[in-house]
């Protein structure tokens, strides 16, 4: 049946034009997130794998190079990709030091390095050369490459094609020849941190619990005379909670009763009074001043200070009085407390992120974390991002890691699974997890796999607090030593990242009544402790924390690796380091007391270098040094929780 006229002219109107036709594919690149849209978490100092399809039609063959720069260096640099297999191609490139950056990938058509294959496949079969001597002359013309001869007579065809097909000119040419058909890939943001972004071990302070004095607040002197000990417990952070002003205004009592006595501190999460807000110390701590010789003494121990963000007010911070429009009101016009129903906390009210105002008050807010930047901090624990816009996080944490690449940001959201992760994709640097609630072995390594799997690990990085001032896990409500080891060791060993709340060396394990809460929280409260409490798992701690440093396998957490054990309350698995020279399996008792053999399986489980893969054929105990050859691809092993609930070795192959 003959065309139409209309026919005809919709489809030619289907073909594309041919100069906005792209001839070579760059697809399925790898790493990247959400298509571009997220970056990546990486270390500085490591080198970035990168890969992917590129192709075109014909048979011609391709050359591809990876293009990356930091964000506002103007001078980019480049990586050679090669060919690996199928179309897959890969190249490497390493930021020396923290930043955000972008790459992306370019490919073209190498005229060259096609002309010499198909001129050595005519040359090697016997056919004539001449035309194909007088094409690879034409290519070179177009570039400054001249071979140099290596034929003192006259040369022939034979000879010219000789000096054509040399490996010198073929390495210039790669270099230097016209990138005619040149075709790129979108750029693909990339975030790389410190090291400290992946691995430490953070000890959680309240500074005004930290004196000897019942009823009194400690000062940051105390908390200067406390450091020694942390350090010798091996402890890279201290997280302090909130050290600023505390309002009057309906202050909680003990125990977060609504009506406070006379001398009761009030809640630290209630921000603000007379003597300023979020950037002040509050005066029984010692002020500004204390706080920075605070900063200064924890600099000479190695440890790092992690300050908590937490934008909330008390109905007396300075804000509301300045900038009453930045708070929510009641239709009567009153300031709105903040509530989750149905809790509500009357001794806080809450700024709205869309106020009329919001860009000052946006501004206000990434002000407050640069001034800590400037007295020293470059780790912030955000609380409760998850009820905050994302558009906030996204700015501000760019806005800040722009000015200071340093600076690191913990996400303290304890909410939907698919929020925490979207934090972690807009710029958070670690997050919190469930690890707290879960207990039994199937429900360790099935979450440890999912926050391990591909493409979780590329963005989150999860940090495994053991207890916090919010929640004592009901496992650790009886008090048993071996409760406290256990959960310590599958913190500080499945995560390189992970944290105790100060009390869990002393096994403080008062529960309020049918609930997951210490009884008389110092949340609201002074405490003194006895530091030095019989019972207390100090060395213990100690001893897992030195383990760690001296095992760059226990530094990360995104390769691990669980192992069959014939002993349900026993869970075993394999952690290698990121370049493959350190390996470190563990058999840890995760539920019962009782003593225990079993048999700790491998398989095929193969450790080392990409290129020195071998299956592990023994294990040396870290801390006795005793050693044992693997049978069957297995050992067998015997734990008594109630001496040590832990066994950790490094594997052998």
């Amino acid at each position: 049946m003959a065309r139409t006229t209309q026919q005809i002219a919709t489809r030619t109107l289907l073909v594309p034009e041919p100069e906005v036709t792209c001839r070579i594919h760059i697809e399925d690149v790898y790493p990247t997130l959400g298509g571009g849209r997220f970056g990546v978490k990486r270390i500085a100092g490591e080198a970035i794998e990168v890969w992917a399809d590129i192709f075109r039609d014909g048979h011609d063959l391709l050359e591809a190079q990876i293009i990356w720069a930091r964000d506002g260096d103007p001078d980019s640099k480049t990586a050679k990709m090669t060919l690996q297999t199928n179309d897959r191609w890969m190249g490497r490139f390493t930021p020396p030091e923290p930043g955000r950056y972008t790459f992306f990938i370019e490919a073209w058509t190498d005229s060259f390095g096609s002309w010499r294959r198909d001129a050595m496949i005519r040359h090697d079969a016997g056919q004539d050369v001449a035309t194909d001597v007088a094409e690879g002359k034409l290519l070179l013309k177009k570039t400054k490459v001249r071979p140099a001869p290596r034929h003192s007579d006259a040369m022939n065809d034979e000879d010219e094609l000789d000096d054509l097909l040399g490996e010198d000119v073929a390495a210039a040419m790669s270099e230097l020849q016209p990138h005619f058909d040149r075709s790129v890939s979108q750029r693909f943001p990339l975030t790389v941190d410190r090291p400290e972004a992946r691995c430490a071990a953070w000890y959680e302070m309240v500074p005004r619990s930290q004196g000897t004095e019942p009823g009194k607040s400690a000062t940051f002197d105390d908390c200067i005379r406390r450091l020694p000990e942390i350090a010798e417990l091996g402890f890279d952070v201290v997280y302090l909670t909130p050290i600023h002003p505390i309002g009057v205004t309906n202050r909680k009592g003990r125990n977060n009763s609504l009506k406070a006595e006379p001398g009761d501190p009030g809640s630290f999460y209630a921000i603000g009074g007379a003597e300023g807000g979020h950037d002040a110390v509050h005066l029984e701590l010692g002020g500004i001043e204390a706080f920075r010789r605070f900063v200064k003494a924890c600099e000479s121990h190695g440890i790092e200070i992690a300050m908590d963000f937490a934008i909330q007010c008390s109905p007396d911070h300075p804000w509301v009085t300045e900038h009453p429009d930045w708070f929510r009101r009641r239709p009567d016009g009153t300031i709105r407390y903040a509530e989750n129903p149905p809790k509500k906390y009357e001794d806080i009210v809450n700024v709205d992120f869309y106020c009329d105002d919001w860009v000052g008050l946006w501004t206000a807010l990434r002000d407050v974390v640069l001034f800590w930047v400037g007295e020293g901090v470059k780790t912030f624990r955000v609380d409760n991002p998850h009820t905050k816009p994302f558009p906030f996080w996204e700015w501000m944490i760019r806005e800040v890691q722009l000015r200071h690449p340093d600076v690191l940001f913990l996400s303290e959201a304890f909410t939907r699974p698919k929020v925490m992760r979207a934090l972690a994709k807009i710029g958070f640097s670690q997050s919190y997890t469930y690890f707290t609630w879960r207990t039994m072995k199937g429900e360790l390594s099935e979450y440890v796999s999912e926050l391990t799997s591909y493409p979780t690990r590329e963005y989150f990085r999860p940090n495994f607090f053991v207890t916090t001032p919010d929640i004592l896990p009901i496992e650790l409500q009886g008090g048993e030593p071996w409760q406290f080891k256990a959960r310590f060791a599958l913190a500080a060993t499945l995560s390189s990242l992970y944290g105790i709340y100060n009390g869990f060396e002393l096994l403080e394990h008062e529960p309020l009544p049918g609930r997951e809460e210490y009884l008389d929280s110092e949340k609201y409260q002074f405490k003194v402790r006895d530091w030095d409490k019989l019972g207390n798992i100090k060395d213990y701690i100690a001893r897992l924390n030195r383990l760690r440093r001296q095992n760059s396998a226990l530094q990360q957490t995104a390769n691990v690796r669980f192992l069959l054990v014939d002993h349900d309350g026993t869970i075993g698995f394999v952690k290698e380091s990121v370049d493959g020279d350190n390996a470190v399996a563990a058999a840890i008792a995760v539920t019962g007391s009782e003593p225990r053999e079993f048999w700790l399986h491998f398989g095929d489980v193969e450790i080392g270098p990409p290129t020195q893969r071998r299956r592990v054929s023994g294990l040396e105990n870290l801390m006795s040094g005793h050693r044992f050859d693997l049978s069957w691809g297995g050992v067998r092993l015997w734990i008594d929780p109630n001496q040590d609930p832990v066994l950790l070795f490094r594997c052998l192959s």
